[in-house]
């Protein structure tokens, strides 16, 4: 069974910030657009609410401005913990920050607690923060809750094994995977190929999110029945 194909157009920004982004902002058409940790960086939730700083205000308001969704890569700090996040926004509602779930061998990171896909004008976005990428179960959980594309915010692509990972995960669970991040910005089709890799500041990509949906049958061994004669 096949369901009708959700079209975006991705504007990703790999340098710079989400302020400095402001001046580029002429003539672009998108429906979403991607910044990594460049973005916004260090987000402090309690200067937030005290009205000391305003990022994720911007956000919203960038997003509102160029009527699109805006997902930025964030580094959160709320009662002494630090958290790789990502917040997103979509035409001048922030929708919510999610976190990096999987902290690797005790780092400098708090884990987050929950994965969540989100409803936006350009379709159901789900969120891989960093080294989520490397745990099969957070993109597989994505496509499960039907998610039109998964949007992976990375720090710095330092090797070939998130590229892997990307193609590996998109083919296996049907689910286009985009990455942003210092200096690369790629894109995995549900073919396990890569349709992007750019390594400039700014670039575009026009994806048809395909959704393909299989029956599959398992033979497992165990979970015998008897079945008795009635009499």
């Amino acid at each position: 069974m096949n369901r009708a194909e959700v079209s975006m157009k991705i504007h990703f920004v790999t340098e710079g910030s989400l302020n400095g982004f402001w001046d580029k902002t002429e003539g672009i058409d998108c429906d979403v657009i991607v910044f990594g940790f460049n973005g916004l960086e260090n987000v402090y939730y309690e200067r937030e609410l005290d009205g000391e700083t305003g990022k994720l205000e911007d956000l919203a308001i960038m997003s509102r401005e160029l009527s699109a969704v805006v997902v930025s890569g964030c580094y959160t700090y709320s009662c002494n913990r630090k958290r790789k996040s990502a917040a997103i926004a979509d035409k001048g509602r922030i929708l919510g920050v999610s976190d990096m779930l999987c902290n690797l061998d005790d780092g400098e990171f708090t884990s987050g607690a929950h994965l969540r896909v989100y409803e936006t004008s350009a379709g159901r976005i789900g969120l891989v923060i960093g080294e989520d990428l490397f745990f099969p179960e957070v993109v597989k959980t994505l496509s499960d809750c039907d998610a039109d594309i998964a949007i992976c915010l990375y720090e710095e692509n330092v090797d070939f094994l998130p590229q892997v990972l990307m193609r590996a995960f998109a083919f296996c669970y049907g689910l286009d995977i985009c990455l942003c991040g210092a200096g690369i910005a790629q894109v995995a089709s549900t073919g396990g190929e890569l349709s992007l890799s750019s390594p400039a500041p700014e670039c575009d990509a026009e994806i048809d999110c395909k959704r393909e949906y299989h029956l599959i049958g398992l033979r497992k061994r165990g979970l015998r029945r008897e079945i008795k004669d009635s009499f």
